[in-house]
C-alpha cells in the first residue's frame, strides 16, 4: 500500500519529470497476476517433469521444463516488485528470464517437427528431420544468447545510451528469432501441402515411406500448430514493445504483457500438457517398423563384410 500512495505521488507531482524510469517497469507489478502465474507455470512445470521421465522423452528436460522453471523465477521477481517497485534486483532478473525463457520451449516444436517429419516420410520435407534440429536449434541458441547479452546490457547500464544500446540488441535477438520461427513454419506448411498433394522433394533408400496421419498424430499436429502460433504472437508483442523502448507505451502498459507474454507462453506449455508428444507421438506403428526393416535388409547385403 506505501508503493502504491508512493507512486500516485510521483506521478502527481511536477517536481518528478520521470516517474516512469523510476519505477523502472512504468507501473507497479500486479500481485494477483504474479500468484497466478506462478501456480500456472508451477503446475504446468511439476506435469512436464513427470511427463518426460514417465515417457523417457529427456529433450524436454531442457526445453519444456527449462523454459517453466526460468518463468518462475521470472514471475517470482516480478511478484517481488509489486511489494518494491523502485528496486533494481528484482526487475534485472524478470527481465533477463522471460526474454530467454520462451526459447527453450520453442527448441521442443523444432525437435517435434522432426519427429512428425520423420514419421510422415522425410522424402518431403526440406529439409531432412535431422537438419532441421541441427539448423534451427542453432537458430534457437544465437537467439538465446543475443537476447541474454542485450537484456544484461540493459539492465547494468549507466547511462540512457548505453540502456538503449542493450534494448537494441535485444530486440535484434527478439526479430532474429521471429525471423526463424517465420522460416520454420513456411518449411512446415510446405511439408504438408507436399504430403497432402503426394509430391516428395527426393527419392532415396528408407525414403519412400509414407505414414498415415491417424487420430493421436493429428492431435499432435494441431498441438504444434497452436504453440506455433502462442509463441509467434509472444514474440510479435517483444519486438514491439523493444521497438517502443524502455520507457516506451507498450513497455508501461501491464495488461499488454500480461496478455502476450505471460497468458501466450502458458497456453504453449498446458497445450504441450495436454497433447503430449508421449501419448500422441511415441506410439509404434508396425507398419513402418517393418519397411524399416525391409528397406534395412535389403541394403545390407550390397555392403561387403
Amino acid at each position: 500500500m506505501y508503493y502504491r500512495t508512493l507512486l500516485e505521488h510521483s506521478i502527481n507531482s511536477s517536481s518528478v519529470t520521470q516517474p516512469k524510469s523510476v519505477l523502472q517497469y512504468g507501473y507497479v507489478p500486479s500481485e494477483w497476476a504474479s500468484y497466478i502465474f506462478l501456480l500456472l507455470f508451477g503446475l504446468s512445470t511439476f506435469i512436464h517433469t513427470i511427463q518426460a521421465s514417465y515417457f523417457r522423452l529427456w529433450f524436454l528436460l531442457p526445453t519444456a521444463v527449462g523454459c517453466g522453471f526460468l518463468q518462475l523465477i521470472g514471475w517470482s521477481a516480478r511478484l517481488w516488485s509489486s511489494h518494491d517497485p523502485f528496486l533494481k534486483t528484482p526487475f534485472t532478473i524478470q527481465l533477463k528470464t522471460l526474454v530467454v525463457a520462451p526459447t527453450l520451449l520453442l527448441a521442443a516444436n523444432f525437435i517435434l517437427l522432426g519427429r512428425v517429419i520423420n514419421r510422415l516420410g522425410p522424402q518431403y520435407s526440406r529439409l531432412t528431420p535431422k537438419l532441421y534440429a541441427i539448423i534451427f536449434l542453432c537458430f534457437d541458441v544465437i537467439a538465446l544468447l543475443v537476447q541474454a547479452i542485450g537484456g544484461s546490457m540493459a539492465t547494468a547500464a549507466h547511462t540512457l545510451k548505453e540502456e538503449k544500446l542493450g534494448t537494441h540488441i535485444t530486440l535484434g535477438g527478439v526479430i532474429f528469432q521471429l525471423v526463424s520461427i517465420t522460416l520454420y513454419s513456411a518449411l512446415a506448411t510446405e511439408f504438408f501441402i507436399r504430403y497432402a498433394r503426394d509430391r516428395p522433394i527426393r527419392h532415396g533408400p528408407g525414403e519412400d515411406y509414407r505414414g498415415k496421419v491417424d487420430i493421436p498424430l493429428k492431435r499432435m499436429l494441431y498441438a504444434l500448430v497452436a504453440m506455433t502460433v502462442f509463441i509467434f504472437l509472444r514474440t510479435i508483442y517483444r519486438t514491439a514493445q523493444f521497438a517502443d523502448g524502455a520507457h516506451g507505451k507498450i513497455t508501461s502498459t501491464q495488461w499488454l504483457f500480461i496478455v502476450f507474454d505471460g497468458a501466450m507462453i502458458t497456453l504453449a506449455m498446458v497445450t504441450l500438457n495436454i497433447f503430449h508428444p508421449g501419448r500422441l507421438l511415441e506410439t509404434p506403428q508396425s507398419e513402418y517398423s517393418d519397411y524399416r526393416l525391409v528397406v534395412s535388409n535389403s541394403i545390407i547385403p550390397l555392403i561387403p563384410p
